[in-house]
């Protein structure tokens, strides 16, 4: 006789894996142990996902989908500025716990994960901030003496760069990436003008 289905199972499963995450690591983590933690089979994990990679991947998803909802939320209507936009993106980030403790601390809760990322979004995202720099130059709202590209490379550089920061400059509290973060919103805001041009 099959067993019942857990409700929420899809769910449960997420939440447990972000849990281990959060407590292991992503190298650390297996699909055994997230279904040890949920109380289910095994192969009642893989009915849901195909590996421990697509586990993360919803799960980093999940968050990126939530910081935006509470990212429009907090921005309203109005095309926000580049440094408030940025602003508000340390704020949401600071408030979603997996995508804080990956900054924190890349080696663990990330792992071999990151190596592993090789379908473009990171390329996408970025083509994406170049075309909203290059919009808001057009606008007037930000002076256009830095040119697109290079000033969108440098805000992803130095994401990419915070996320691998703790590895290479000792430990990092969840204040020392707020303030950094911070610190690029103030850079950034001083390429915006204070009217069109």
């Amino acid at each position: 006789m099959p067993r019942p289905l857990i409700p929420d199972r899809r769910m449960r499963i997420l939440d447990a894996a972000q849990a281990l995450v959060l407590a292991h690591g992503f190298d650390a983590m297996s699909i055994q142990t997230v279904a040890t933690e949920v109380g289910i089979a095994k192969g009642a994990v893989y009915r849901e996902f195909a590996s421990k990679r697509e586990i993360l991947d919803v799960l980093l998803t999940r968050s990126m989908e939530r910081m935006n909802v509470a990212a429009g939320q907090r921005l309203g209507e109005e095309p926000p500025s580049l440094s408030r936009a940025y602003a508000v993106a340390v704020d949401v980030l600071l408030d979603e716990e997996l995508m804080t403790a990956a900054f924190l601390d890349d080696r663990a809760v990330l792992g071999s994960y990151v190596d592993g990322v090789t379908d473009g979004r990171y390329a996408e995202r970025h083509r994406a901030v170049v075309a909203w720099i290059a919009d808001l130059q057009e606008q007037g709202s930000l002076s256009a003496r830095v040119a697109p590209e290079p000033l969108a490379l440098a805000l992803s550089a130095t994401t990419i760069g915070l996320l691998t920061a703790a590895r290479h400059l000792g430990p990092l509290t969840r204040a020392d990436l707020q303030a950094a973060l911070e610190a690029v919103a103030v850079l950034v805001s001083s390429l915006e003008t204070a009217t069109p041009q």
